[in-house]
């Protein structure tokens, strides 16, 4: 037990590692996913030291809502909203 929480740790420190340092033109997919893979290996470490419950709600909450929440976010900023731009049937006189 001991030699697979300390892989779990190595693992999440390189993932968060991974998260924070990325660069070039699609480094936020790349940093959202890194954060969504801390997220999981943190509920792993969590089944690992006997707190299911507490896994199960980081894996639920931290791993794919989170993640989810950030995609979402991330292509509503990159595709814009027509509704917002265009404001059609709508005048300012």
């Amino acid at each position: 037990m001991t030699a697979m929480t300390v892989v779990l740790c190595i693992a999440i420190l390189v993932a968060a590692f991974v998260a924070i340092r990325v660069e070039g033109d699609k480094s936020l997919p790349v940093s959202i996913l890194a954060a969504g893979l801390v997220s999981l290996l943190v509920s792993v470490l969590f089944l690992i030291l006997a707190a299911p419950d507490v896994a199960m709600t980081e894996a639920a909450i931290g791993g794919g809502l989170s993640t989810f929440l950030f995609f979402f976010v991330l292509a509503r900023m990159r595709g814009g909203d027509e509704s917002e731009s265009g404001h059609e049937g709508v005048s300012h006189d």
